[in-house]
């Protein structure tokens, strides 16, 4: 083939995942035995395709597409175009594709439809100036075209010219194989398993053996078998082998396992805990995190001085207490984080002088506080929770200066000061705190300049500012608020594919249309104009789904409109008097429109 690139991939940076989901596959599929060496527009056909050229990260606001690009593009082969709503409205899509005719108008453009129709996701680049020596060739990767192992098929035909059946009869032959061999072994595994537990209790002089056996079987199913399992699209086979072994973990006398079951026991239940909650499974993960936490608690009892012990059994009682936090079990909530917190605290009493045991003790304070603040109401109780993580953080900074991470958590300590004395209606001194987390975000962005997390981050303290201001009946707090508006749509327009800029900048404008509606009691029509405005982007908002802003941005629209807000009370009440990403006081919300009463 020569030097360069097998193929460019263009994109929106809202359709970053599949794009390197698409990268990924193209670079690492290997060609049939039978077809190397084929002869091909671009020379003998490869084994694998590699390189391709997939990069966003330098990209610029200019004009003019960046010289690393041009020379990416100059030097590819195939221009491939992932296409979407997104992609179509993307100004340098449209500017990559535009430069990649200029330069080669006999190459090859190939279409990944991954959203939208055609009508909708193909850039105008494409769409326009179409001819006889242009034909773009398209797949559809959406669930309902193609599907991606498909459309991925017909891509690479599409790459080296080859025939799309031989590709599909290749990968038809290879998956099946693949889902033979390890459907195989995943049977055959729950049938040793299930063995192996009938032996240990029959037979009592072989039962630490077979335990040892059974336990390492499910280690290995929950780690090697799980990720190949994955690979084939099978893991349901793994749901019976995750439900036996619980049930024999239940069954165990673990009063009698040696430290070496105890500890396996320990990390598998963690593990199979931690991968349930993030698939949403509450309910078996709790039961999963409290067999952890019993084993790890045994552990402790068995050595209660031992820091990695007492470190293990913090981690389960977190664990624990977060999946009561996520199912709104708050007492259970609040007595797991407060072991968790008390078994931090004995870290600290053996290594004062460890920076990760201070930062332990520092989360395990902050959640409680956070606790404390939203869903118990004590804006006092939590103030003192937070101002002791801020202090242990700082502390751990003395130690490692350098580190950027702690830096981080300190300004985000600051901030949850800052809105429990909110909540007390300490304004004065929520804006000292307000203060000293921009200051801590002023050295972060001083030293990484570039650093996205940090200019959001930077923006949202000046809107927690105004939102101070705008409680405390401030006359400046419309024009705060204009001024945080106006730096949160410079940021949005700047990166317009990043939806998290946009959501700030809604949010913001709706605190903005409060202040604008509160300051005008009999709002004259440009004002009221003005307001509708900011509103507007109320239903955009929804569409992604910030129940709390949208319920917040219907009560203004009430307002606005002298009318009671068509909205679900219960819902409202359950939320209580912060909204947990905005700070929203739904129930001072619903008063000013007339509403006394919240519930349902």
């Amino acid at each position: 083939m020569g030097q360069g690139y097998r193929a460019f991939i263009s994109y929106s940076h809202r359709d970053e995942a599949a794009a390197k989901w698409l990268h990924r596959k193209l670079e690492t599929y290997r060609f049939p035995s039978r077809l190397v060496g084929r002869e091909t527009p671009w020379g003998p056909l490869p084994r694998t395709l590699s390189p391709i050229f997939r990069d966003r990260d330098e990209l610029s606001a200019g004009p003019s597409l960046p010289e690393k690009v041009q020379q990416a593009l100059a030097a590819s082969h195939v221009l491939l175009v992932i296409c979407s709503p997104q992609a179509a409205a993307s100004a340098w899509v449209n500017r990559e594709i535009e430069e990649f005719r200029t330069l080669h108008p006999e190459r090859a453009i190939l279409l990944a439809l991954v959203d939208g129709t055609p009508d909708t996701a193909f850039p105008p680049a494409i769409r326009a100036g179409t001819d006889a020596s242009f034909e773009p060739l398209a797949a559809d990767l959406r669930p309902e075209g193609d599907g991606r192992r498909l459309g991925l098929l017909k891509l690479l035909a599409g790459l080296v010219d080859v025939p799309l059946g031989e590709l599909v009869q290749r990968d038809a032959q290879r998956k099946m194989r693949r889902v033979m061999v390890v459907t195989v072994m995943a049977l055959l595994a729950v049938a040793i398993l299930s063995t192996s537990m009938v032996l240990a209790v029959r037979a009592r002089n072989e039962a630490e053996r077979q335990r040892a056996s059974a336990e390492g079987l499910i280690e290995f199913m929950l780690t090697d078998l799980r990720k190949r399992l994955e690979g084939v699209g099978r893991l349901d086979v793994l749901s019976t082998v995750n439900h036996r072994a619980l049930s024999y973990y239940r069954q165990q006398d673990i009063d009698e396992l040696p430290v070496e079951s105890l500890e396996r026991r320990a990390r598998i239940l963690l593990a199979m805990g931690e991968d349930d909650e993030q698939r949403g499974d509450f309910t078996r993960a709790l039961a999963q995190l409290e067999e952890a936490s019993r084993t790890t608690g045994i552990l402790l009892a068995q050595q209660p001085d031992d820091p990695q012990r007492i470190y293990t059994h913090a981690q389960s009682e977190f664990w624990v207490g977060l999946i009561a936090w996520r199912t709104q079990r708050i007492d259970a909530t609040e007595q797991a984080f407060e072991r968790y917190g008390q078994l931090t605290d004995r870290l600290i009493a053996k290594d004062p002088d460890n920076p990760d045991w201070l930062m332990e003790a520092g989360y395990a304070a902050s959640n409680m506080g956070t606790l404390l603040l939203r869903d118990r109401g004590d804006a006092v109780a939590a103030e003192k929770r937070f101002r002791a993580s801020t202090g242990l953080f700082e502390t751990a900074l003395r130690m490692k200066p350098d580190d950027e991470g702690i830096r981080w958590d300190i300004a985000d300590s600051h901030g949850w000061i800052a809105d429990s004395y909110r909540a007390q209606q300490r304004y004065v001194d929520a804006l000292a705190e307000r203060k000293r987390q921009k200051a801590v975000l002023a050295g972060l962005l001083a030293d990484y300049p570039r650093n996205e997390r940090y200019r959001r981050d930077a923006l949202a303290s000046d809107f927690g500012m105004a939102l101070i201001v705008l409680d405390s009946g401030g006359r400046a707090a419309e024009a705060h608020l204009r001024n945080v508006y106006r730096q949160a749509a410079q940021l949005a327009a700047h990166d317009r594919d990043n939806e998290k800029l946009e959501q700030q900048r809604i949010a913001i404008g709706l605190f903005l249309a409060k202040a604008i509606l509160g300051k005008n009691p009999s709002p004259s029509p440009a004002v009221l104009g003005e307001g509708r405005r900011l509103l507007s982007d109320c239903d955009t908002n929804a569409a992604r789904g910030d129940t709390e802003l949208a319920q917040f941005c219907e009560i203004l629209a009430a307002k606005m409109e002298a009318r009671k807000p068509a909205i679900q009370l219960s819902h409202v009440a359950s939320k209580g008097r912060l909204s947990p990403r905005w700070g929203i006081d739904f129930t001072s919300e619903l008063r000013n429109v007339g509403l006394d009463r919240v519930g349902p």
